[in-house]
């Protein structure tokens, strides 16, 4: 029976990042996908020109008339900026007994984009956290998140506890934004786990949309999490080192 994973983000045009690489990444590793935009965007490869927000009742409506029929053995959340939207997830989340909650706590584009409301950090902690199996924000999300300026691998390590006592199961914190190896961390509240490769030249767009979308993918054909760590740092490195151009901006991952 074929495994399902859902991905709850917001819409790239480029394909590039949000539900559209979300959905490749799914398809890459054998798992079908089901998707429910959450924003509206309008962008390319060179970064978000303007957001557009979907009225609450349809939200709410996509995600009841999908979930009554289908149930999804994962789900991500991706881009979702309304911070109403954060309490709708929560809420079906909750009523359809949803469980695999990976959560890429989107708040800034890789040009500087802001794309979140303002107060929407607070109602992400409180009503979704509790709810995730994992949460894997960068570094700069996690230094958003945490209060704590991350420069080195202490820091990250700091910022993975403080990140779990806000209730995920566990934290992956991705290093690519840091100077040095792109280094990645897990946390699960026992152990850290480190996974290490070279820094390949370049701008990328959506590596953290695929990295998230590649561990809801794994944990719905039954990984753990460590599994999936290790899953998805290799298609990330993959999907990257075979990257292309397809505009005049930054390269997409190849998935």
């Amino acid at each position: 029976m074929n495994k399902i994973a859902l991905t709850v983000a917001g819409s790239d045009p480029s394909g590039g990042a949000g539900l559209q690489v979300d959905l490749k990444t799914f398809k890459s590793l054998g798992v079908y996908g089901l998707s429910v935009p959450s924003v509206l965007t309008a962008q390319n490869s060179e970064g978000v020109h303007s957001i557009h927000e979907l009225p609450q009742d349809f939200f709410r409506s996509q995600m009841d008339v999908l979930l009554q029929d289908i149930k999804p053995d994962a789900l991500k959340t991706g881009m979702i900026y309304s911070m109403e939207f954060i309490k709708v997830i929560a809420e079906k989340i909750k009523e359809y007994s949803l469980n695999n909650l990976v959560i890429d706590p989107v708040t800034v584009s890789s040009t500087g984009v802001m794309l979140i409301e303002d107060g929407f950090i607070d109602e992400l902690k409180l009503h979704l956290f509790p709810l995730a199996k994992v949460i894997t924000p960068n570094t700069n999300e996690a230094s958003v998140l945490t209060g704590i300026e991350i420069s080195n691998a202490q820091h990250i390590k700091d910022a993975a506890v403080k990140l779990r006592g806000f209730g995920p199961d566990a934290v992956i914190i991705t290093g690519g934004h840091l100077k040095g190896n792109a280094e990645d961390l897990l946390f699960d509240g026992d152990d850290f786990m480190t996974l290490e490769n070279d820094r390949l030249e370049g701008e990328f767009h959506g590596t953290g949309c695929v990295f998230s979308s590649a561990i809801t993918a794994c944990l719905a054909k039954g990984y753990d999490v460590k599994e999936s760590f290790i899953k998805a740092k290799e298609v990330v490195w993959n999907a990257m080192k075979s990257g292309i151009s397809v505009g005049n901006g930054m390269k997409v991952l190849n998935v």
